[in-house]
């Protein structure tokens, strides 16, 4: 009998150490994860993963997305992601390296979801990586340099066949990092980022008018320096707040409705940009300035003279 007594005893203590150990365990998942490699170059595939422990679709308070802010050693917002994460919670994001990642050293990849936050850091190296990918980044300069010179070597061989007087207007070619705009190599600019409150509002990344938005920004603004210069600029008070404003239209369904109805005159204002041909750094900052003072007039200027005249009737 002390036999089976002692026997209970020790099943007894087992049950209650599993069941402590399996709490303890379930207690240290984070609310929210977000893991990354330490390390990339220049080209490689960045992937952001991570998961959200009470992540439920069929609640709307828990089933809103991730939004991923990456930030350069410097503090400047190179990167922005919105995420849905699947019916387990576990999302995940990959992109290559390079683009608006300039410089080297620590890159901060912040995760929002809610009220919950994390972090996580990778280094990133530019285009400085393993001695492997050096000497495949010599080899590429080597046969890049060989292919320049046959093409110099061509166009020297087809002006001598060409009649006197007649010209020849040769192409630069781009190196790597660069693409040939209006016969200019300028910098190859990384699609990428989420218009966060268009996306909340239109209830879509593929909605049309978010598709418009990101037209606009990849295909005419980002391609002169001034509207990259000033879409760094922009990032950074941007992203400070839009992730919030974009959780509470989700919220709100009142509030979403709003929202779509107060930036419709922005995307209107927007469309000039889709009938105007822009190829010169002063041509960007001039539509660029005129589309500002457009919106500054509509949102502001326009509703303080209504206020004003009804303030001066009474």
């Amino acid at each position: 009998m002390k036999l089976w007594g002692k026997f209970f005893l020790v099943v007894f203590a087992l049950s209650l150490l599993s069941y402590g150990i399996s709490g303890t365990a379930y207690a240290a998942i984070e609310p929210l994860t977000v893991l990354t490699e330490e390390f990339y170059s220049a080209g490689d595939t960045i992937t952001i993963s991570g998961f959200v422990k009470n992540f439920d679709t069929s609640d709307d308070q828990k089933s809103m997305d991730v939004t991923i802010v990456i930030t350069s050693p410097s503090g400047n917002i190179v990167r922005v992601d919105q995420i849905s994460p699947n019916s387990d919670g576990d999302y995940s994001t990959s992109f290559k390296a390079g683009g608006m990642m300039k410089e080297e050293g620590d890159y901060t990849v912040k995760a929002n979801w809610g009220p919950q936050e994390n972090k996580a850091v990778f280094q990133y190296g530019g285009g400085s990586g393993t001695a492997t990918d050096q000497a495949a980044t010599d080899q590429a300069a080597t046969d890049q340099a060989a292919a320049d010179q046959a093409a110099a070597d061509a166009a020297a061989a087809a002006d001598m066949d060409k009649e006197p007087g007649e010209s020849t207007m040769t192409q630069p070619v781009c190196g790597p990092g660069t693409v040939l705009k209006n016969n200019v190599c300028v910098a190859e600019q990384q699609k990428g980022g989420g218009c966060l409150i268009a996306t909340a509002a239109f209830g879509s990344e593929m909605a049309p008018q978010v598709q418009f938005l990101r037209e606009i920004r990849d295909g005419t603004v980002l391609q002169t320096e001034s509207g990259s210069t000033f879409m760094t600029g922009f990032n950074q008070l941007y992203y400070s707040f839009s992730p919030t404003i974009a959780d509470y239209e989700r919220e709100n369904p009142a509030f979403k409705e709003t929202v779509k109805i107060a930036i419709t005159p922005m995307l209107t204002s927007l469309a000039i940009l889709n009938y105007v041909d822009i190829d010169s750094e002063e041509e960007m900052l001039g539509y660029g300035i005129g589309i500002i003072l457009l919106n500054i007039g509509m949102y502001f200027i326009a509703p303080a003279v209504v206020i004003f005249k009804i303030r001066n009737r009474k």
